[in-house]
């Protein structure tokens, strides 16, 4: 006959083998989580440095340069008004050249429309066809990456920012969440202080490099210093560069009609 004192023993021996065997992974799942909510929170505040909480306005110039000579323009307004889940709603005139003045642009969700008053048509654009140069359409709306995007933390580490300074930054690898958004992966370079976007490189499904963006020459608008400069270079040919250039910010409050493509017949620039 057993020893009934010999059943605890063993019991406990079970139970102290099923902890050792089972901490390591409780410990490493409750890191995770804090680690993916402090990237998504990084990034959060980066897409507050980049875009003002308000309804607001601004004017975005883009130039395109090949081999350093300027071959082209064009000189956009856009409104812009956060919808209630937090992403941004945007109506983009185009001002410049000539022969496309008044034509638009709206984002409304994951949806894209261009609007040509002089065939009172609107057609379904993709964010990613290039609008001018290296900017494509998905580049000039207004967007919350952190809706987009999962955010995974990489390190921290020293970079040059697009002023040729060093800054101490945190790097963000950004998975796209739904195949409709402008890129299917982004790494971002955010700074370790105060939440700046610094840099950040675009790829393809194919994990293709596409661009590499420098946010720079920051300025106060509308409550704290933004980047009112963006340098977009191809990721092949570093020769082709786009800037993107914004100014005039200014709170304007914008009708949600406006950011209805039914509206966009009705659409009367001021």
């Amino acid at each position: 006959m057993s020893d009934p004192r010999q059943a605890p023993t063993s019991a406990r021996r079970r139970r102290l083998f099923l902890a050792a065997t089972l901490s390591p992974w409780t410990t490493l799942a409750g890191a995770q989580a804090p680690a993916a909510t402090d990237a998504q929170r990084i990034l959060s505040a980066s897409d507050a440095v980049r875009n003002p909480p308000m309804p607001f306005a601004v004017t975005v110039t883009l130039l395109e340069f090949r081999q350093g000579k300027q071959v082209d323009s064009s000189v956009l307004t856009a409104l812009s008004k956060a919808a209630e889940d937090g992403q941004y709603r945007t109506l983009i005139r185009i001002v410049e050249p000539a022969r496309d003045l008044n034509k638009l642009m709206l984002k409304n969700g994951n949806d894209l429309w261009f609007y040509d008053p002089s065939s009172q048509s609107s057609i379904r654009l993709s964010p990613q066809q290039r609008l001018l140069g290296q900017a494509s359409n998905g580049d000039v709306v207004t967007v919350n990456l952190a809706r987009d995007y999962l955010a995974a933390l990489q390190g921290e580490e020293e970079v040059v920012d697009g002023e040729r300074v060093k800054r101490r930054a945190q790097r963000l690898e950004l998975t796209a969440v739904s195949p409709d958004v402008t890129y299917h992966r982004v790494e971002l370079w955010v700074d370790a202080v105060n939440a700046q976007p610094i840099r950040a490189r675009f790829f393809s499904e194919s994990n293709r490099l596409l661009k590499t963006a420098f946010y720079r020459k920051y300025a106060q608008q509308l409550g704290r210093p933004r980047p009112t400069e963006v340098i977009i270079i191809d990721g092949i040919d570093t020769s082709w560069v786009t800037v993107m250039r914004y100014s005039g910010f200014a709170a304007r409050e914008t009708p949600d009609a406006w950011f209805q493509r039914d509206y966009l017949p009705r659409f009367k620039p001021e």
